[in-house]
């Protein structure tokens, strides 16, 4: 398999992550509809739990992986690749397995302490076994994105999504008959069922497609343990930032919902807002990541090439080039969620009062998007530990947030909402930082910052203008048709300003060649 340039890594990944995307509009849009948003509620108070373990489980070796295997492959050892990766198999096996009977036997003690909604012990009972495949697929994908290959890693994410959705909604119909908690399990299975298939494509193509040893070993491996501290070296402070991160959601899907009941609402009340919050503004908040999640999985492998090269210019490059991408997809996108929320919630949703947690989120959503951007520049520069630093920060911020906002019975999920976007804005601002004092970046602000801004200023009036003198955004055909225009609006100030150039539309019509 031949080595893909970072932006056509991104690429791969964006395609495919686009393509999930829909699904998962259209997963829940019909989970929303069929378990309501007190099922999907409790769904998510667990599946917090759930990712945490599992992120305990990954060690951040993953990532790790990536890293080194890039730096290896670099110096043209392959055999030092391997060995990485053989070391950080086995790891990864022993910590899943591990966290697994860890979490079987603390779960009566969970279940009792940590939840405040006693039906929600079947959705995390049946995720457990998952943790064990994603941890295992993930060393693959690791692998795989070390060699600078996205398209395993794009491949195995859409069966996946496939298998999840068909999966989840089947079981979730069936056994919503039992009641709203055996409902919220049958999703928790389509998790299952969809990770198993990715898992067993990741091994088929690893067995097909894998790099061959060829020629001799040039020299002479170092002692495991030299490799075992490299590994671990980076490892850790990503798998400490994942852990405080996650840990955080965990708090806040125990914390939201007691804060809105401290604001007078009842348990059934309190489960389904904060089912709206999660389960339909966040999911559209975070549809951008298409983008700049595919953007910081390229970023891990291409930064570390560039580094293991000694080419600070290549490093400097590629992450300004990687910031432009993120500004030019986040600033319309979140501008469109802040201009129509409600509108977007109600037709796509059928729950219209969620959207006035999403217009708050909006505003954050940008500075969301360049968190994820850069913190995968950090760790491609092996400076793990810094967005771990700035995610303590800002995390500290928002829980402050949460606790006092949402209790105002005037604001409730709307003070979640502020207080999130403001732990979003500080996290990039601290992120950027300590990126322009790494590697000395000097980002031209004009070009990556202000003609997509002047280009989303300008979308935002043409929409409005359209909304007041032709017709509103209240139906399905009509949401579709304020998207398009508020595209192609876009796209043709920003060919105006030029902020989109020659070069980037003929490198797309290469990518869609699949050259």
């Amino acid at each position: 398999m031949t080595r893909q340039s970072f932006v056509y890594g991104a690429f791969i990944l964006l395609v495919a992550s686009l393509f999930n995307r829909v699904i998962g509009f259209i997963y829940q849009i019909a989970m929303i509809r069929i378990i309501r948003p007190e099922g999907v509620g409790l769904f998510n108070m667990v599946y917090p739990i759930y990712v945490l373990v599992l992120v305990l489980a990954g060690a951040g070796i993953p990532v790790a992986i990536a890293k080194l295997v890039a730096e290896e492959v670099a110096r043209k050892n392959l055999y030092g690749a391997y060995r990485i990766f053989t070391i950080a198999f086995w790891c990864i096996t022993g910590s899943s397995v591990f966290l697994t009977g860890l979490l079987l036997f603390a779960l009566p003690w969970i279940k009792q302490l940590a939840f405040p909604h006693p039906k929600v012990y079947y959705s995390l009972l049946a995720l457990i076994p998952a943790i064990i495949i994603v941890s295992l697929c993930s060393a693959f994908r690791g692998f795989f994105q070390g060699l600078q290959q996205m398209t395993p890693t794009a491949t195995t994410q859409v069966v996946e999504q496939i298998i999840r959705v068909t999966a989840g909604l089947v079981i979730a119909y069936l056994l919503l008959p039992r009641g709203v908690e055996y409902a919220a399990m049958g999703i928790s299975l389509g998790v299952v069922c969809g990770e198993l298939a990715g898992f067993l494509l990741m091994l088929f193509i690893y067995v097909q497609k894998r790099p061959p040893l060829t020629g001799l070993r040039l020299n002479l491996p170092a002692p495991l343990y030299v490799d075992a501290r490299r590994i671990f070296q980076l490892a850790v402070p990503v798998t400490l930032t994942r852990f405080v991160s996650t840990a955080l959601l965990s708090v806040d899907a125990i914390l939201i919902p007691r804060r809105l009941q401290a604001a007078g609402l009842g348990l059934l009340e309190t489960t389904a807002t904060y089912g709206q919050l999660v389960g339909i503004a966040e999911t559209l908040l975070f549809t951008p990541g298409i983008v700049t999640i595919s953007l910081a999985t390229a970023l891990v492998p291409a930064i570390s090439d560039a580094l293991a090269q000694n080419d600070l210019a290549l490093v400097r490059g590629r992450t300004e080039e990687a910031l432009r991408l993120t500004m030019l997809a986040g600033l319309p996108t979140a501008a469109v969620f802040w201009f129509m929320p409600r509108e977007l919630c109600a037709v796509l949703f059928g729950y219209g009062e969620a959207g006035q947690a999403l217009a708050i989120l909006a505003l954050g959503g940008p500075f969301l998007y360049l968190q994820q951007t850069v913190t995968g520049v950090l760790q491609g520069l092996g400076l793990a530990d810094r967005p771990l630093k700035n995610l303590l920060v800002a995390s500290l911020f928002k829980i402050i947030g949460i606790y006092y906002l949402t209790a105002v019975p005037s604001l409730t999920v709307r003070g979640t909402a502020a207080a999130i976007s403001l732990g979003y804005m500080i996290m990039a601002l601290l992120n950027y930082l300590d990126l322009r004092r790494s590697i000395r970046l000097r980002v031209d602000p004009g070009y990556c910052l202000g003609k997509p801004l002047a280009a989303t200023a300008g979308m935002l009036a043409v929409m409005q203008l359209w909304r007041e003198y032709m017709f509103k955004p209240d139906s399905i055909f009509h949401i579709g048709f304020f998207l398009l225009l508020g595209g192609f609006t876009y796209l043709f100030i920003l060919l105006l300003l030029g902020g989109v150039h020659r070069y980037d539309l003929s490198r797309l019509h290469s990518f869609l060649r699949l050259r």
